[in-house]
């Protein structure tokens, strides 16, 4: 057992676990398992909150991602092989979206200091190809700056946010439609619900948000076999519709939104005052605390990440590397080389490392974690950083 675990989701779940039960008690006892008022008054919530139009339910936040682009497509607002810009630094559900959707990508460097895409880093040819752009909110940061706002409404692209990680997130620039929240910034959003997200169901759920009614009806219908009424299936679809029970778990753990992105901010505050040593560089803290929910607390640590790995297990304190190899080293990616170099995304992931971040990691634990790293003496001395 570590002592400091780097994420204990019975923890995370136990300070609701009544409100879970009853939650999930109502749904079984209600008899209405897939759709129903649990996921309508989950739709309505989200929509409210993230200040846009439309929130469709679906199965998780990858199908999110892949139905907005297939309804796109349905719509003849992007065509097959049309390019899509993504950072070259994320998650690969969000590259398997655009595969999925039989679009091409259009991988982008990142920058430095935020870990999220870098637009100055899109060669003017790939711009030219570009019809889409998927700024992700990486580790729960913005990602929505005033260059990639200027990008698209420039390049005239659809901007689609992978908000898998960012639930709650705010931008101190309006999105295309005046929003200032994730999921109302560009013109469509994909959430994710997986059990280890700030916000997390029980299992697998996801939702789309967007202020476009056409999009949002395509995906309802996308995600539930294609129909747009019983047995009229009007798109080649599939089943991606979201479970009530997740739905009734998740709007219980909305209730608490704001204490838990608060005690993540104030971890990260934390980390940023206490940890200092030479050889770890810290993420760089917004000026705005609100454009950060701190999904993931990320260090860099270079050559030094094999030696500190196993000196933090020793000490009894948990660790994670988003992500260890990008997506396009991946062995699924390796038949469709990419002609370009990314070497900002492959020095951070050869010495990325995170850190204890959630809510039920004590600011004490905090502290405790800082000081075991600030003792950290590496004994390979030639290890680059």
């Amino acid at each position: 057992m570590m002592k400091y675990p780097f994420l204990d989701l019975a923890a995370v779940n136990a300070p609701y676990i009544h409100e879970l039960h009853e939650a999930a008690a109502r749904v079984i006892n209600s008899g209405r398992y897939i759709g129903g008022d649990e996921v309508e008054a989950l739709e309505a919530r989200m929509a409210q909150m993230c200040g846009t139009s439309h929130a469709v339910g679906v199965s998780n936040g990858l199908d999110a991602l892949t139905l907005i682009l297939k309804a796109y497509i349905q719509l003849g607002k992007l065509h097959p092989g049309d390019g899509v810009i993504v950072p070259a630094n994320t998650y690969i559900a969000t590259m398997l979206a655009v595969t999925d959707a039989g679009l091409t990508l259009i991988p982008a460097d990142i920058d430095a200091s935020t870990m999220n895409l870098d637009v100055t880093s899109i060669r003017d040819e790939d711009a030219v190809q570009a019809k889409a752009i998927m700024p992700v909110h990486l580790y729960g940061r913005n990602a929505w700056t005033q260059d990639v706002k200027d990008f698209v409404i420039t390049h005239d692209l659809l901007a689609i946010e992978d908000s898998a990680q960012a639930i709650g997130t705010h931008s101190d620039v309006e999105g295309i439609n005046g929003g200032v929240t994730t999921g109302s910034l560009g013109h469509a959003a994909g959430f994710s619900f997986y059990p280890t997200k700030n916000i997390g169901a029980l299992g697998d759920a996801g939702i789309v948000t967007t202020d476009d009614p056409e999009l949002a009806a395509t995906v309802r219908a996308l995600a539930n076999y294609g129909a747009d009424r019983r047995y009229h299936n009007i798109h080649y679809g599939r089943n991606c519709r979201l479970d009530a029970i997740q739905a009734a778990i998740i709007d219980v753990k909305l209730n608490h939104i704001e204490e838990i992105n608060t005690r993540r901010h104030q971890n990260a505050a934390t980390y940023d005052r206490y940890l200092n040593h030479p050889l770890v560089t810290k993420p760089t803290m917004p000026a705005n605390h609100s454009e950060h929910v701190w999904h993931q607390y990320v260090i860099y640590v270079g050559g030094y990440r094999d030696e500190l790995q196993r000196y933090l297990d020793s000490e009894g304190v948990g660790w994670d590397i988003h992500y260890a190899v990008p997506p396009l080293h991946q062995p699924c990616y390796e038949t469709a080389p990419c002609p370009h170099n990314f070497p900002v995304t492959d020095r951070l992931a050869d010495g990325i490392l995170s850190l204890p971040i959630s809510e039920m990691t004590s600011t004490d634990d905090i502290k405790a974690i800082c000081s075991i790293l600030n003792r950290f003496q590496p004994n390979d001395k030639n290890a680059l950083k």
